[in-house]
């Protein structure tokens, strides 16, 4: 296995799990002093910083750690040294966020900084989707807080431990999907449940996506591993492959090995919406067809059909998925020359008293037409507004209270978008997918629950 020499561990420091044991024990005896006497205007406690180890600094990898940097990041790990060097030495970093990337601690292998890192209450995991399990749970069973982005898992059974595991450990969990921090998906939630469309039945999704090469065959050609490239750590459990650039960095959502295709990467802002406004769970059913693909890469457009049951006074709902440029047809309430959502995808909501639509990520939610829209008296505002995906994580861990797209939440999200998977995977039995959720299983087709999970390479587990 290639792997470089790792930097020594950092230096030690107070952890607030550490600062707040301590002060427990000597509360009964001490005055606590308030920290802005003991460090002036601006002073940040160690009772209110947390020490973060990044994996994963490539892409969206970048803007998550920005995006908890008002933290103490104390180490980076990227299997790629050329995607280190690009973050360190972007533009985007402020002299402050520079000064404290460069003092963290590099690695190449997540397994070596988990093992080195002992002082980091918390982790953030931006890595192709075949890596996100085996991270988190090495990180969850060391009970480390985890941000993981979307989606949560490659595999819909790898969804299941690792929302069973972060319960059982106690740790602050949270997926990266942004659109779910969002006002726009409060607002649909406040008018869905206050009846400004009627009972939902029926709802469309559908998304520019995939933007990279799909329904190919594996390159043929082996250049060779980049120097700077550990190929065999980026590969982590998916079975071995010869380097190719068509993987790594950027076109590796498109292969069956690595990603989870249009449906894994969008559906996991866009399903989301109705997902939690409509309080779906699992579904009794699933069904796809979709354009050819091979064996190592996924359609290039696929139609997925979900069917739920009634939930409470809530009634069954069909819900369809549309990628590749395939949309739903357009209702005739939508005006002229009208986009339906926005250039990446959207959602539409359909009611027995009317429609409500909205964009990728939640955005612009509003009622068609236009005139309904301004009919409609809005309700008082009653879900808590978020600070933004991140930032929700980070209070919460100091709260020690649960986020919003908690892996309870997001790992039953993720599983529901992951069947659509299987359901294209199997489609030439065409046969719609009975699923019993409480069980984790195919009640219809065996066979298909081969699909719910992939076999390790020899020497990776969960």
């Amino acid at each position: 296995m290639k792997n470089k020499k790792e930097k020594g561990e950092s230096k030690k420091t107070l952890t607030r799990r550490e600062f707040i044991g301590r002060s427990a024990a000597t509360a009964a005896g001490f005055m606590i002093i308030p920290r802005h006497v003991l460090g002036g205007a601006g002073y940040k406690a160690p009772s209110d910083t947390l020490n973060i180890g990044s994996i994963g600094v490539g892409g969206k990898g970048s803007s998550d750690i920005r995006s908890v940097s008002s933290e103490n990041i104390v180490a980076l790990c990227d299997v790629d040294d050329r995607e280190m060097a690009k973050f360190l030495g972007s533009e985007h970093n402020t002299p402050e966020q520079k000064a404290m990337y460069e003092k963290a601690n590099k690695y190449q292998d997540f397994r070596v900084l988990l093992d080195k890192e002992k002082n980091i209450d918390a982790v953030t995991v931006t890595t192709p989707d075949h890596n996100h399990a085996v991270i988190a749970m090495n990180a969850i069973k060391r009970g480390k807080h985890v941000f993981v982005q979307k989606p949560l898992t490659h595999t819909v059974k790898e969804a299941r431990l690792l929302a069973q595991a972060a319960k059982k450990a106690g740790i602050v969990s949270q997926m990266g999907n942004q659109g779910h921090a969002g006002e726009g998906g409060r607002l649909i939630n406040e008018w869905i449940w206050d009846g400004a469309i009627g009972d939902v039945r029926e709802v469309h999704c559908w998304t520019n996506r995939p933007i990279w090469p799909q329904g190919i065959e594996a390159p043929k050609d082996t250049p060779p591993v980049p120097d700077e490239l550990a190929w065999d750590i980026w590969l982590g459990p998916a079975p071995y492959r010869p380097y190719h650039p068509a993987y790594h960095p950027f076109s590796w959502r498109g292969w069956w090995d690595f990603g989870t295709g249009a449906l894994g990467d969008m559906g996991a802002h866009i399903l989301d919406h109705p997902f939690w406004a409509l309080k779906l769970g699992h579904p009794t059913s699933v069904q796809a067809s979709s354009t050819k693909f091979t064996k190592d890469s996924y359609p290039v457009a696929e139609v997925v059909t979900y069917e739920f049951p009634a939930r409470g006074k809530m009634p069954p709902v069909t819900l369809k998925w549309y990628d590749g440029g395939i949309m739903p047809p357009r209702p005739a309430e939508l005006e002229d020359g009208r986009m339906m959502g926005d250039s990446g995808g959207g959602g539409l909501f359909v009611g027995d008293k009317g429609m409500l639509m909205y964009s990728t990520y939640g955005n612009n939610p509003r009622i068609i037409p236009e005139s309904k829209m301004q009919e409609y008296k809005r309700p008082e505002k009653t879900i808590p507004r978020s600070p933004g995906i991140h930032e929700e994580w980070v209070e919460a861990i100091k709260k020690g209270e649960k986020s919003t797209t908690d892996f309870s939440y997001s790992g039953t999200l993720t599983e529901v978008m992951l069947l659509g998977n299987v359901a294209v995977a199997t489609k030439a039995k065409n046969t719609k997918l009975e699923w019993d959720g409480k069980k984790m299983e195919f009640k219809n087709l065996p066979e298909a629950n081969n699909f719910l999970h992939t076999e390790y390479r020899k020497g990776w587990s969960l």
